[in-house]
């Protein structure tokens, strides 16, 4: 078993890209087979720097690196379809001589008078086809002299697929069963373009089947054009080796109404692509799952049973456990809605799973770009405080600022509930108390407040959410004994004391 992933280098990789280049992945690896990393890159108008290297990174963070491909030569290469010209003019050649494609000298104003008059007739969509193509300037309808003087004055041109009407293409494929295509519905596709490069349907077929190509898994929206494939496979003579071909269901928005496009992400201010990409525009820079704070894991995940239902209660699988109940077969037909909230819960899942030491590196980063310096066992004291309450890495900004700055507001609703006469009495006392005991854990500590509650008979309901929102300024929060041990003794009592002479101020007003 042989497959591919092959994106073009025009932008970032979108998510349902990513979702292919999974499905692909665990495909091969099920089966012993290989993964192969193709660029496809004949369009070179829209070829945009940088992007093969995005492509190689994403799949470099996400553990699904391929066995071959542009870093990793092997049996098939090259990996760029710019680098492979010479297969494509040499098997074109073999399509001219058996009369299955055909040059057309047509230029775009002809190509746009063509439409123009197409649509005076009621042509809804006009297209270069069967019942038009005797009218225009192609080899089929010129004399083999005018060809040849064309030729001769190096007239620009292409090259086209010449498809016969009336017959019936069938697609067999594996999500979708058998699909029937009327070949008096389809153009003749260009198959290379006036700069001598190949179109996608071209390239495609060729580099499938010379890479022996055993399974396509690729988009939906590919389905249309896979008739011209099958059609491009018969006219090569290459039915025996036409791959299985798969395609892939839509990822539809949050709404679950329409395509999940790359302006989504934008909107509704989620992650669409993998790994942030910045672009010539301020519109075209897209912030990825990577920057956004998710785990690799958590990613594959998630993007695996978008559309597959592995035929198990269980959500939560490793890579090796995808691989082994991966079935394409399980792949569902309609539209699978990207929840960005179950995506969420994943990344925390795996967050939690997390070794404290491993979470502490990858929050080093985040803490000192927002200018918090820690000193690594404090750092891994912070991991371990919030590994349970983290959806993504970025929170541990948001959800900690409480632990390096005192607090400006307080929860008033909640301190006008909790307050009473002989509170600001207490407080006072606690205080007093904090100031004989040690800070160096947060066990000992505990112990030894609680037991200075027990011995002035006083109630936990009276004290605790006081000291909490004198250190936190709300009641939510991690363990309040991890979080005084946390920020130390002098810091504890100072917020205490500005509580203490605060919150009857904000009870008057």
């Amino acid at each position: 078993m042989i497959v591919r992933f092959a994106p073009s280098p025009t932008g970032p990789l979108h998510i349902g890209g990513v979702r292919t280049a999974l499905y692909n992945y665990l495909l091969a690896k099920k089966n012993g087979g290989t993964f192969i990393l193709r660029i496809e890159d004949t369009d070179q108008k829209r070829f945009v720097s940088g992007a093969e290297e995005y492509i190689i990174n994403t799949l470099k963070w996400l553990g699904l690196e391929p066995d071959e491909g542009p870093d990793r030569q092997g049996d098939f290469g090259p990996y760029r379809q710019s680098e492979r010209k010479e297969l494509y003019h040499s098997e074109i050649q073999k399509l001219l001589d058996t009369g299955r494609a055909y040059l057309a000298f047509d230029t775009a104003t002809e190509l746009e008078q063509m439409r123009a008059s197409q649509k005076e007739l009621g042509v809804h969509t006009p297209k270069y086809d069967h019942t038009i193509r005797h009218t225009m300037r192609n080899s089929l309808s010129m004399t083999d002299r005018e060809v040849k003087t064309a030729l001769d004055q190096n007239t620009p041109y292409v090259i086209r697929l010449k498809i016969e009407p009336n017959q019936t293409v069938i697609v067999r494929d594996v999500i979708r069963g058998e699909v029937h295509f009327d070949s008096s519905e389809l153009d003749d596709k260009i198959l290379i373009k006036s700069d001598g490069m190949p179109t996608y349907h071209l390239a495609n077929i060729i580099d499938d089947h010379h890479m022996q190509i055993s399974h396509v898994i690729r988009g939906e929206e590919w389905l249309s054009s896979t008739a011209h494939h099958v059609l491009l496979y018969q006219a090569f003579g290459w039915e025996d080796t036409m791959p299985v071909f798969a395609h892939l269901p839509l990822i539809l928005k949050p709404t679950g109404k329409g395509k999940l496009s790359k302006r989504d992400g934008s909107k509704l201010g989620i992650p669409v692509f993998p790994l942030s990409w910045k672009g010539e525009a301020e519109q075209d820079s897209f912030e990825g799952f990577r920057e956004y704070g998710f785990l690799p894991r958590a990613v594959i995940n998630f993007l695996a049973l978008l559309g597959w239902n592995p035929g198990v209660e269980q959500e939560i699988f490793s890579l090796e456990q995808l691989i082994e109940l991966f079935d394409i077969e399980q792949i569902g037909k309609s539209g699978a809605r990207f929840d960005f909230e179950k995506a969420k819960w994943f990344n925390q899942h795996y967050i939690a799973e997390l070794m404290d030491s491993e979470l502490a590196k990858l929050l080093k980063p985040i803490l000192l770009e927002a200018g918090i310096r820690l000193k690594d066992d404090k750092i891994f004291d912070l991991a371990d405080m919030m590994k349970d309450r983290l959806e993504t890495l970025q929170q541990i900004i948001p959800k900690t600022t409480f632990l390096f700055e005192p607090p400006m507001d307080y929860d008033q609703k909640q301190l006008r509930k909790k307050w009473k006469e002989n509170s600001s009495e207490i407080l006072s006392a606690l205080i007093d108390q904090l100031k004989t005991l040690p800070f160096e854990d947060p066990e000992t500590l505990q112990t030894q407040v609680k037991k200075w509650i027990e011995d002035r008979q006083i109630s936990f309901g009276q004290i605790m959410p006081l000291m909490r929102l004198a250190i936190c300024g709300k009641m939510q929060g991690p363990d309040l004994f991890v979080i005084l041990h946390f920020i130390g003794k002098s810091q504890s009592i100072e917020r205490l004391e500005n509580a203490l002479e605060t919150f009857p101020k904000l009870l008057q007003t």
